[in-house]
């Protein structure tokens, strides 16, 4: 049996809101045993305080770094300082970076030089450079607009119960940022460049009938875009996105005794 991986946690809370902290942790333990968990800011801040009940509850150890100059974010550089300590001190097998800040663009590629994976995590407004440093980043807020997006409810109130609703409404209308998910986020790579990249790995690397692997797909487009993520589309599985391609069609192979189905995908011949 593989030995789980270690990885590094390193949270900017000057450029990541605390809303993102459940998916954090959660994408976090998908990956490995975090064993490191240290997030950066300014503790003496207001703007602080939304983050302060999470340090607990998600075993953070703060890290206090204060404001030199007014408009200039100082946790960027006793984060990379950290990172390269962990890098040379501690058995660490990658590094999780969670800022939308393109500072940390060097830092990431220095990390992967090192033999370390890198996996990024920030906003959809994270610039291009730090996102393809990355080996892998997740856009914390389409994660978060998805995971967010509640059924219609078909249970309406009573209509004697006006007041009550007007007091959670008014109270909504008044709750701090971090409760409010964007509604413009959107992924990095929007899904029609993801569709015309598909088709042109199945032009270069299916076989002579036309099919390809669908795990071997997957793994291309993931080397290619750092930032894929099925969910990011509204799919759990990169089966279901591929399927939802109407040039392209899938068929499982069941010639391993049954043990485990391979599926294949192909371009539909009568589309193009």
């Amino acid at each position: 049996m593989d030995e789980e991986k270690k990885y590094a946690l390193l949270i900017d809370a000057d450029n990541v809101s605390s809303k993102y902290i459940e998916i954090v942790t959660k994408e976090a333990q998908t990956l490995g045993n975090v064993t490191i968990r240290r997030i950066y800011g300014d503790w003496t801040s207001s703007s602080k305080n939304s983050w302060k009940d999470s340090l607990l509850e998600n075993s953070l150890t703060p890290i206090q770094q204060y404001n030199y100059t007014v408009g200039k974010n100082s946790s960027d550089s006793a984060m990379i300082i950290d990172a390269m300590d962990v890098l040379y001190t501690c058995d660490v097998d990658g590094f999780i970076i969670v800022s939308s800040d393109s500072d940390f663009t060097k830092l990431a590629m220095r990390l992967r030089e090192s033999g370390k994976r890198v996996v990024g995590m920030g906003e959809s407004k994270t610039p291009t450079p730090f996102v393809r440093a990355c080996e892998q980043f997740k856009t914390l807020d389409v994660l978060y607009k998805n995971n967010n997006t509640k059924p219609r409810n078909n249970n309406p109130e009573p209509r004697n119960n006006t007041q009550e609703r007007w007091k959670r409404q008014f109270s909504r209308n008044f709750e701090p940022e971090k409760t409010v998910a964007r509604d413009d986020a959107e992924p990095i790579t929007n899904l029609e460049s993801i569709k015309a990249t598909v088709i042109s790995l199945l032009d270069e690397n299916s076989d002579e009938d036309g099919w390809m692997y669908l795990s071997e797909l997957g793994n291309m487009i993931q080397k290619m875009y750092s930032d894929f993520d099925c969910r990011n589309y509204g799919f759990h599985k990169f089966g279901k996105l591929i399927e939802s391609f109407p040039e392209l069609q899938t068929r499982k192979d069941d010639s391993s005794n049954g043990i485990t189905k391979i599926v294949l995908v192909k371009k539909r011949e009568d589309y193009f």
